[in-house]
């Protein structure tokens, strides 16, 4: 009788141990902060999105096969894919979830997560992913209306009804996740795409006037708000007394933000996974007028605006499609912030921007994706996929082994950056102790050619005061004791070229000699993985 209990004891240890286990890995994503940092949780630990994503009309069932080539050739973890409200309520009421059954079990196969773009009300600007039977009723749905009364291509933040109809779809897509993917293939829903207004600074439709012309809401009011904004503390009034020169732009950030925040307020209630809004940025450098950008979106100068309107969106994320990098670094740094999660959904798909990936994740971002991953039905071979890709491609490999690690280093703040700028200088990296200064273009002897194209970066992972993990490209790098060491003697103890496997990093070799001894490790075109222990003389 002792020994069954025994027995029946230790079965029963063994289906809590089994029970704690799957809840564990399978808890909901979840996006943290600490100290200003952020971390998305994925089975309850740090995960870092080396993403994907699709052109607009490819979430089809038979453009599928050669969308998963092209995240096979990217070793991509995730795929960021568009859900389409045309396709999901092409009757009004009526609901059809058989393109995300798809998508669920496709992702599941390759083993990879998603990440979901709603189509919805906005895209681009426009309305274009509306049912056809919403678009056939103008009326009932409209559109914003210009300064002059002329018509706007851009749905108006201002319909109750559109409001309404998207909320209940969006909640009927929610409500389906939460039964369908128990696993949490799905880490986050991206609400609407590119939101705001092309042609009209804001919409002038009656309705909008009206609102226009009476107070400012009292959330936009707090004091942090109006600093955050450069306006007085006590402001009050109007939008026009408020905001001068600003109103209209203000005005309409705040109506499409309060309408998209309801929408996903609404989601979240059913289904709470994390929520963003992609941005269709403007020039950080110039200060432009909103006459030239998406007036209406989560561009940096309303950043604040949005926050405050749309508490249910856990960050706004930045598409970069600009040039130069001092307007591409700029644009991070203006979307790292204490209270915005750092995330790059879109990157154009072109060399120069792989670099970038560095100087997100040193900021703590929690993820990266370039666009238009797939050929876009145009027939491409899978070599020239797998060559479009390349750039993003080889980084992806050399950082999928160390993932978890790189999203913990990030999330605690051990990661710094550099990338190549334009004018192609040497640049350093504060790391306490030392000093890393990095040189840019291939090494030969004690010469160093510039690069082609100033597509050189590294990031430099501090281990502890003399140990680093350092990974890079087209570039070299050497070290400088600092403080009171400063102009003293020192060498490496130890340099290992590897790679992390379970967390642990594994050598192939120590680098010694002509490896290390003209101005310290060299990195080629393709990323490598070094870890460096240094000591004084």
């Amino acid at each position: 009788m002792k020994k069954i209990i025994t027995l029946l004891l230790a079965l029963l240890l063994i289906t809590i141990a089994k029970t704690f286990s799957q809840t564990r890995v399978n808890t909901m994503p979840v996006i943290i902060e600490k100290n200003g940092r952020h971390a998305l949780l994925v089975d309850g630990k740090p995960f870092l999105i080396l993403g994907g994503q699709t052109h607009n009309s490819s979430a089809w069932p038979a453009m599928l096969p050669q969308l998963w080539l092209a995240v096979e050739k990217l070793h991509a973890n995730t795929l960021e894919v568009p859900i389409y409200w045309e396709q999901i309520e092409a009757q009004q009421g009526k609901f059809d979830f058989s393109v995300v059954d798809t998508l669920l079990t496709q992702a599941r196969q390759h083993k990879v997560h998603l990440v979901l773009l709603w189509f919805a009300t906005w895209k681009n600007g426009s309305n274009h992913y509306m049912p056809e039977w919403m678009k056939q009723d103008a009326a009932k749905y409209p559109n914003v209306s210009g300064k002059n009364g002329q018509p706007i291509d851009s749905p108006s933040p201002h319909s109750k009804a559109t409001l309404e109809t998207d909320i209940n779809a969006f909640t009927s897509v929610m409500k389906y996740l939460k039964q369908a993917d128990v696993q949490h293939t799905v880490l986050m829903i991206q609400v609407e795409n590119e939101s705001g207004t092309w042609g009209s600074v804001r919409d002038y439709s009656p309705i909008a006037q009206k609102l226009f012309e009476g107070p400012v809401p009292a959330k936009l009011l707090k004091p942090e708000v109006l600093k955050a904004l450069n306006r007085p503390a006590n402001a009050a009034g109007s939008w026009q007394q408020v905001f001068g020169d600003d109103a209209d732009e203000y005005f309409h950030a705040w109506s499409v933000a309060h309408f998209i925040g309801q929408v996903a307020a609404a989601g979240k209630a059913v289904y709470p996974l994390p929520m963003y809004v992609n941005a269709a940025l403007r020039d950080p450098l110039t200060n432009p007028k909103a006459t030239n950008y998406e007036s209406g979106g989560p561009t940096d100068n309303v950043i604040p605006i949005w926050k405050a309107a749309a508490p249910a969106i856990d960050l706004l994320a930045p598409d970069i499609y600009l040039s130069g990098s001092e307007r591409v670094l700029k644009v991070i740094e203006l979307y790292n912030r204490p209270d915005n999660t750092l995330f790059v959904p879109e990157a154009g798909l072109i060399p120069d921007n792989a670099k970038y990936m560095y100087d997100v994740i040193a900021h703590g971002g929690i993820g990266f994706s370039p666009f238009g991953i797939d050929d876009n039905g145009e027939g491409k071979k899978p070599a020239e996929v797998a060559e479009k890709l390349a750039p993003f491609a080889l980084e992806y490999a050399a950082a999928t082994p160390m993932m978890r690690e790189l999203a913990t280093w990030a999330f605690e703040g051990k990661i710094k950056a550099v990338v190549e700028h334009d004018d192609q200088a040497k640049q350093t990296i504060d790391l306490g102790a030392w000093q890393a200064v990095v040189t840019f273009g291939t090494r030969n002897g004690g010469e160093t050619k510039a690069n082609a194209q100033p597509n050189g970066k590294m990031m430099i992972v501090q281990l502890a005061e003399n140990k680093f993990i350092l990974m890079g490209t087209q570039c070299h790098v050497t070290f400088k004791p600092t403080g009171a060491n400063s102009g003293k003697a020192w060498q490496y103890l130890k340099v290992e070229e590897g790679y992390y496997k379970n967390g642990v990093f594994k050598a192939l070799r120590i680098l010694n000699g002509d490896e290390t001894d003209w101005g310290g490790p060299a990195f080629s075109a393709e990323p490598t993985v070094v870890q460096a222990t240094l000591t004084l003389r």
